[in-house]
């Protein structure tokens, strides 16, 4: 959720202006579809990122950059939804959870939003590194390198969140209270540059890495001879098309709307229009972290075998459990039936 469409009730009346407001009145989108949006894109995001977390922690042992930037991946997206039940009610009714979780929601969905790009992007680097220079890797691919690296991208993250937190507050709006950005009078540049901000660090750059190195990574597959050339290619290619299509129509939506902070569109429709396309191509840009843990995760042979071998686990425990469960039950029944423990017995 950008800085526009975090807090949905009342989105884009920043100055709070009389004419906004219904300009951008679609409530029956937010009471009707969000909550069922947040709360999908919620539980299989937590189910999918909880599997990965749980696979690297009980069955893999995190030895390189990739393994160290999964597990942050899966954390990134599990704070990037963790906000989504609460949404899930605002949508239907008004902001009643106070000014200070309002603040502390929106600085861990931007701390998710921020980190989940980064590690993504981290994680192509780590691609290129690995396949096109290969001996470089060896020497810089390791478990103590990627966790430095983390630390340094959670704390770009953290400040790159920081002026979401200072914005967004609980105020009182229409006898309704709503949790929105809100900047002093007269300093509406702030709005625009935490959507630019959004629109470079969430897109741009991002974007710009991914292509550079997966070019390169493609042009390298093609001058050697693997079985598993043509695999690494389609992976390849859904990485990059599938984050271009869930991320571009969201920033490009918002790099418009934040043109209305220098009054380039001020018309009502317009301004309805923008405030319904950020919601939905928001939603839609929701999915992609659900994806993650498919993509970067379980499409890896190694890690699907790791995966199995979980689920046998856990199957068997399950089994053991309900088989003395069975066995204890039958056990008490015959003993009341016959009158007699094993002491009894014994004597």
């Amino acid at each position: 959720m950008t800085i526009t469409t975090l807090f949905p009730n009342t989105t884009y009346n920043y100055m709070y202006d009389e004419d906004t407001s219904p300009c951008n009145d679609f409530s029956r989108f937010k009471s009707l579809f969000l909550p069922i949006i947040y709360c999908l894109v919620f539980v299989f995001c937590l189910v999918g990122n909880a599997l990965v977390i749980c696979v690297l922690l009980t069955r893999k042992k995190i030895t390189t950059t990739t393994d160290v930037c999964l597990l942050n991946l899966a954390i990134s997206d599990l704070l990037f939804v963790f906000p989504l039940p609460f949404q899930a009610h605002y949508a239907i009714e008004q902001w009643i959870f106070g000014n200070a979780v309002c603040k502390i929601m929106a600085g861990i969905y931007y701390i998710g939003f921020y980190s989940s790009i980064f590690f993504i992007t981290l994680m192509s680097i780590d691609r290129y590194i690995a396949i096109v220079h290969a001996v470089y890797a060896m020497r810089v691919r390791t478990a103590t390198c990627g966790i430095i690296i983390s630390l340094i991208l959670w704390m770009m993250a953290g400040l790159a969140s920081i002026p979401n937190m200072v914005f967004n507050q609980e105020v009182e709006i229409e006898q309704s209270l709503a949790c929105v950005p809100k900047y002093p009078l007269g300093q509406e540049t702030w709005r625009f540059f935490t959507q630019l901000e959004v629109n470079v660090l969430g897109l741009l750059i991002p974007l710009s890495i991914l292509i550079y190195c997966y070019s390169h990574i493609l042009k390298n597959l093609q001058s050697c001879k693997n079985r598993n050339k043509i695999k690494a290619i389609k992976m390849i290619f859904i990485i990059v098309v599938i984050f271009f299509l869930f991320w571009t129509p969201f920033n490009i939506v918002l790099f418009l709307d934040s043109l209305k902070s220098f009054h380039v569109i001020e018309d009502c429709e317009t301004s309805r229009r923008l405030a319904l396309a950020l919601q939905v191509t928001e939603s839609i840009s929701f999915i992609h972290c659900c994806l993650n843990p498919v993509i970067y995760a379980f499409a890896g042979e190694l890690f699907k075998a790791h995966l199995q071998r979980l689920f046998q686990t856990c199957i068997r425990c399950i089994s053991c459990a309900t088989s003395n469960n069975s066995t204890n039950h039958s056990h008490s029944l015959s003993t009341q039936v016959l009158g007699y423990s094993d002491s009894d017995r014994v004597l």
